[in-house]
């Protein structure tokens, strides 16, 4: 219809005004094409951000959790695991190794063929298995002679044991006036008005806090050895614990601030019974200090993530802070005055989300997002080669080959930059590297500052697996006491000391601590238990 009216109208017309028209027209058609080229470009540029968000929240959900190029992602084989081990047992051809080995051994020879035997320092049950009276004689007729013995070992599994420890407290009475009358004195208790052994709850905070097994479980547990201990009592048991800790967390934060490198992260939580609405996030920030022998993991709650709450966590503190890209940590940083670094470890997490947001056929082929991994994976090689290295070594030695790397990988990156989309992963971690630059490069002027902040990282990682079994903390003195024992226990396992082991030998000791000295004494480093 629109065709015949222009028709109509263009015969009456002469021959300029007509290709005028014409003309006008073409072009209007052209301008309504390149309009929607235009939405069908932003419609496709769309689909792929929405492609790529699945992609990398299926790879969060069910892919591996090591950050390792050329693995596929997949779902964890959680309920078939024994099947499928034996299945590619028999596929390999390869003797399945029936025996355990030994966690701990008291010598141990290097370089020794065969299968290692079971750990020595494990207690051993002799089981005499002895040859008959009637069958020790030989077909001559002579009666047989022991020569010797031959030994196999098995390990087994005893299960827990409850008992009770009866306090029995002599009394002495003079019998000649009869008015005097002692009682030997009991110990003091960490808990006086409780039955609660110092082993019971070392099991107790081990169980929650390095186990993750909510209060609820173990009131479970208890119940099957004949013991009733409701979960509100133990929950009563947690909050007095971390009270009497306090003097240690504080002593741990003293050194921490004026230790002079602090790495430091913060993770979600959710309290129920709080002044805000159970449906806010609360935050466990996570501080770290110290040497190996003397790492310091501190824990602290906190209802926000504002940049108020790492001010108060971070006040007192001179030298180096190192964290990832929250700016509430630049804040902090600036009103400090602190040598702020960045970590290069979320720089490479980035490019490698960029890779699980790849279509399946192109993420174990070589992209640009599979280059940034690399190149940042080749710092990460300088670092295992200078781990055993005095800091100044360390120093001189990133000078030499981490140097050149980092510059050709920011300019590569601002070159990439210019032709990838912003709103990608890939742009996303293009616009992390650069925009974090100043802070990432830092690290190469302190051979004793890390190129990252993964030993926080690591750190909240047990946290992160109690808070999937016991999802929110009830209360914020709950949530209080559990960042003080996470602290505890943490700060064993990052200086390889036995958590349930420290805490049973500090819960018998603290009460008759009074002193600064005292309780410096029973700082995880000091009251190291033996092995």
């Amino acid at each position: 219809m629109l065709e015949s009216t222009i028709d109509a109208s263009t015969e009456a017309m002469d021959g300029p005004a007509r290709i005028a028209l014409l003309e006008g027209e073409i072009e209007q058609l052209r301008r309504r094409d390149a309009e929607r080229e235009a939405q069908l470009v932003m419609r496709e540029r769309r689909i792929r951000l929405l492609e790529e968000a699945l992609r990398v929240l299926n790879a969060d959900r069910f892919g591996a959790s090591r950050e390792k190029l050329q693995i596929a992602p997949g779902q964890a084989e959680l309920f078939n695991e024994a099947e499928a081990l034996a299945e590619l047992q028999a596929v390999l051809g390869v003797e399945v190794e029936l025996k355990a080995t030994p966690l701990r051994e008291l010598t141990v020879a290097k370089n020794t063929a065969g299968r290692k035997a079971i750990a020595a320092h494990l207690p051993r049950v002799p089981i005499i298995h002895d040859i008959p009276q009637h069958e020790r004689y030989c077909a001559c007729g002579n009666e047989l002679k022991e020569i010797g013995s031959d030994i196999s070992e098995q390990l087994d599994y005893v299960p827990a044991k409850i008992q009770v420890l009866q306090h029995i407290r002599k009394k002495y009475a003079c019998l000649g006036c009869e008015q005097c009358v002692k009682t030997a004195a009991l110990p003091q208790q960490i808990l006086p008005r409780t039955n609660a052994a110092p082993g019971l709850l070392a099991h107790l905070i081990t169980s929650k806090y390095v186990d993750a097994l909510p209060l609820y479980r173990q009131e479970t547990i208890f119940a099957r050895y004949g013991v009733k201990l409701p979960r509100a009592t133990q929950a009563a048991w947690v909050i007095a614990l971390a009270q009497r800790v306090q003097p240690l967390i504080n002593l741990m934060d003293e050194k921490l601030r004026a230790s002079g490198y602090i790495r430091m992260d913060e993770t979600p939580l959710q309290v129920i019974n709080s002044a805000q609405p159970a449906s806010s996030k609360h935050y466990m920030w996570i501080r770290v200090a110290g040497p190996p022998g003397e790492r310091i993991i501190l824990f602290n709650y906190d209802a926000s993530r504002s940049g108020e709450a790492a001010l108060r966590l971070l006040e007192g503190v001179r030298g180096t802070l190192q964290t990832d890209g929250y700016y509430a940590y630049d804040e902090a940083a600036r009103v400090l005055a602190l040598n702020h670094c960045g970590c290069i470890a979320h720089a490479r997490r980035k490019f490698f989300e960029a890779v699980q947001a790849l279509p399946k056929a192109e993420r174990k082929s070589q992209t640009a997002a599979h280059e940034g991994v690399q190149r940042i994976d080749a710092l990460y090689a300088i670092e295992r080669e200078a781990k055993a290295m005095s800091d100044a070594e360390r120093k001189a030695i990133r000078e030499e080959k981490a140097t050149p790397l980092l510059k050709s990988l920011h300019a590569w990156a601002i070159d990439l930059k210019e032709q990838t989309m912003p709103s990608g992963k890939l742009g996303e971690a293009l616009h992390y590297l650069l925009a974090q630059w100043p802070k990432l490069i830092r690290y190469l002027d302190d051979g004793a500052v890390a190129i990252d902040t993964n030993v926080a990282e690591n750190a909240i990682r047990p946290f992160a697996l109690g808070r999937r079994n016991w999802l929110y903390a009830d209360t914020v003195n709950g949530a209080k006491a559990s960042a003080s024992l996470y602290t505890l226990v943490q700060t064993c396992r990052a200086n390889e000391i036995e958590p349930y082991a420290y805490l049973r030998r500090l819960f018998a000791e603290l009460p008759a601590a009074a002193t600064v000295e005292q309780f410096e004494a029973l700082l995880p480093w000091n009251l190291k238990p033996a092995k």
